[in-house]
């Protein structure tokens, strides 16, 4: 998601301090469901990597 908020919102911009730095993810993030929603559907999906018989090894 990170990388999706520096690519979007970010990326190229300078804010002069913190609250306009913040301000302008909060506005990202907030949006985000409206203008990228095609592709935040393919970023956020239930596919997980899963590792059958994995071993635990002590040291």
């Amino acid at each position: 998601m990170w990388k999706f908020v520096r690519k979007k919102c970010l990326y190229g911009k300078y804010y002069e301090n913190f609250f306009y730095f913040s301000s302008a993810i909060y506005e990202c993030l907030n949006d985000a469901h409206l203008k990228h929603k095609k592709e935040l559907d393919s970023l956020l999906t239930l596919r997980f990597q899963k590792f059958n018989k994995s071993q635990i090894m002590n040291v």
